[in-house]
């Protein structure tokens, strides 16, 4: 691609009087007053969102016992474990936005963005790389960011994984495990975001007028590529992914999945027990070349090879791990509520939700990148967060995507929240097409209980937060055949 190329590039709706005015539009706001409103929204965002957390509060707090209509759905003693665990969630969650809008809005206030801009700007000089190299400056900037973004993150990390979850049974990670796993993923992370980000400010630079629409093709192309490598060539470093063995579990999968044309190719268990005890399962790829993956917490009946009677890994633990091992309750499905869950996933790939989500998103993408290209040369949004000589194309996508269309954002995924519910009862139906009902019904009060979730929600916080509906709706709506 080079700059000869992209000045033919012609879109004649774009290339209007109207469109031509936009371009060159500043908006009457001092720099002051605009910095002003994003951190009004900034903190009323944060209000709003701590209002709904507390009515939530109050519902953990207030309702001790089992309700009425949860009555044969959910123990006593289970109920009272998931109250527990959400109200310990709960209070760790105030702490940490608070600690969240507080760094923000210091951030914003103090400079905190033209800082790490120009000390970038230092240590890629150290190199032999000025001010005339910003896509070197924005690989140091971007690097930056994420390592001060993860040495803040940590300590919250650290509370949740080995205070909140350890107490309640759901942390099987180690220290040790745990930085390393820590260490592996932001190395990996950076891999592939700071060639990316390096390619993003060469397309603005030289991509002229429209360049939004090859930063938008780009974007989808990329977006495509880690999709259909991700599950098969990251996924696998931080995770064992084995082949689900030879049995009646696995042949009554291909079977469903035959059923309804599903094009299965392979059909995995991942060990997310090392990690944690939450369990989950999910598919992916691309046309006829999907993959079905299991976590063996969702598998009751499930024993990982390396972990067999007499295995070496099994020989090294203590006896304390293996009185431990022998203590906990069993959890997970069987094997018919396993293929119904799966029917439930399933009916999201027969009725197209993925396609349609991707849609929605890319449209989205396309429109924020056209909205950029209108704003990012201006000066007055620059001068709002401190620049007054310099016009960086990595701040403008962060001032411009997440301060400037910070109302958009929230509107978005309100409606996309919306959007998802709609889809899950949409695929729970699919499933009870197929006469799983009962069984899905069943499966979904034992992931509840096993994942502790709390049955008993505020509708305004529900509303606002749960892209899938709460269990009570889902099981009603599914009904008792």
């Amino acid at each position: 691609m080079n700059r000869e190329w992209i000045a033919k590039l012609s879109i004649p709706v774009l290339d209007t009087p109207v469109i031509k005015q936009l371009l060159s539009y500043s908006p009457a706001w001092s720099p002051e007053a605009i910095m002003t409103a994003i951190i009004a929204f900034t903190i009323a965002i944060h209000i709003w969102d701590t209002y709904l957390a507390y009515r939530q509060h109050l519902v953990l707090q207030n309702t001790l016992n089992v309700p009425p209509e949860l009555i044969g759905v959910m123990d006593q003693n289970t109920y009272s474990k998931a109250r527990n665990y959400n109200l310990d969630k709960s209070k760790f969650q105030f702490l940490c936005s608070l600690w969240e809008i507080l760094f923000q809005t210091a951030v914003l206030i103090l400079g905190g963005i033209p800082w790490m801009w120009f000390t970038s700007g230092k240590i890629s000089g150290y190199f032999g790389y000025g001010r005339e190299h910003e896509i070197t400056q924005t690989v140091v900037f971007s690097l930056l960011g994420s390592i001060i973004n993860i040495i803040l993150e940590i300590p919250w990390s650290l509370y949740l994984t080995f205070v909140i979850e350890e107490r309640h049974g759901f942390n099987k990670q180690t220290v040790g495990f745990f930085f390393k796993d820590k260490v592996k993923k932001f190395i990996v992370m950076q891999a592939i975001l700071l060639p990316v980000i390096a390619c993003i400010v060469h397309i603005v630079k030289i991509g002229g007028d429209y360049f939004f629409v090859i930063l938008w093709l780009f974007c989808v192309i990329i977006s495509l590529i880690i999709m259909t490598v991700y599950a098969d060539y990251i996924a696998p470093m931080f995770d064992k992914f084995t082949p689900l063995p030879e049995g009646e579990l696995r042949s009554r999968i291909e079977k469903l999945a035959a059923s309804i044309n599903f094009p299965l190719k392979k059909l995995y268990v991942v060990e997310g027990s090392k990690r944690s005890a939450h369990s989950n399962a999910y598919f992916y790829g691309f046309y006829k070349n999907k993959r079905i993956v299991l976590f063996d917490t969702l598998l009751k009946d499930y024993t990982p090879l390396n972990k067999t009677e007499g295995s070496e890994e099994e020989k090294e633990k203590s006896v304390e791990e293996k009185k431990k091992d022998e203590a906990t309750p069993k959890t997970g499905c069987s094997n018919d509520e396993v293929l119904a869950v799966l029917a439930h996933e399933l009916g999201h790939w027969k009725l197209n939700h993925v396609m349609k989500n991707l849609v929605i998103s890319q449209v989205n993408l396309f429109l924020c990148f056209a909205v950029f290209a209108l704003l990012y040369k201006n000066d007055t949004l620059f001068a709002a967060f401190g620049f007054y000589d310099q016009q960086p194309v990595i701040v403008g996508l962060v001032v411009i995507l997440q301060f400037v269309f910070a109302p958009y954002n929230e509107i978005l995924s309100f409606l996309m929240t919306v959007l998802s519910r709609r889809f899950e009862f949409q695929a729970d139906t699919f499933a009870k097409l197929l006469n799983k009902a009962a069984d899905l019904r069943s499966a979904l009060i034992k992931l509840n209980r096993d994942n502790l979730g709390f049955p008993v929600h505020d509708w305004l916080y529900s509303a606002w937060h749960h892209s899938h509906p709460p269990l009570l709706q889902r099981i009603r709506a599914l009904g008792e055949n």
